[in-house]
């Protein structure tokens, strides 16, 4: 139970606050709580039965990443998932394509919000286009045998139970 004074001091605070202009207390609100950057990834299959992944090899170019990116200011985010998909694979998909991962939203202990977003595609008669600047090359790879993952990339994977870090992180985003 709260003690009397301390629940007497919270109603006052709270009065005083709601008595605030609505713009002053969004940026009261802002400074106290903590701030994610929110970005959309794409876990993208083939949909011809050969258990092959989508990833892109990103500058520096020494390991592979999935299609993502941060969403822009009140995008939907799995409408960023389909944008991010098309400018870095060249893949062109409407968001109800997409259907949200489970676990959807993944916080990481560095200040961000990954909002993971599944597909299917045949990857047989599917064109990959790379601009050569933000991606360098776009390619399947067998699930059984992924080329260098990203840090970030193998840790996200792990709780899809794909990758180097399968079973090892489970949903709860915690180390097993």
């Amino acid at each position: 139970m709260i003690p009397r004074s301390r629940a007497t001091g919270r109603a006052v605070a709270y009065k005083v606050f709601y008595r605030l202009p609505v713009g002053m207390r969004r940026r009261l609100v802002r400074l106290a709580v903590p701030k994610y950057v929110v970005g959309a990834v794409t876990l993208v299959r083939d949909s011809e039965g050969t258990g092959r992944l989508l990833l892109l090899r990103q500058p520096p170019g020494h390991s592979w990443t999935l299609p993502a990116g941060l969403l822009e200011r009140a995008e939907a985010p799995v409408v960023g998932a389909a944008r991010e998909l098309y400018e870095e694979s060249g893949i062109r998909l409407s968001p109800d394509r997409l259907r949200p991962a489970v676990p959807n939203a993944l916080v990481h202990a560095k200040g961000w919000v990954d909002m993971v977003f599944e597909t299917e595609v045949p990857a047989s008669t599917t064109a990959l286009t790379v601009d050569g600047a933000e991606v360098f090359e776009a390619a399947w790879h067998p699930l059984d045998d992924l080329p260098r993952l990203s840090r970030a990339t193998a840790h996200l994977l792990g709780h899809y139970g794909i990758g180097p870090m399968a079973g090892e992180v489970p949903p709860t985003g915690r180390p097993a």
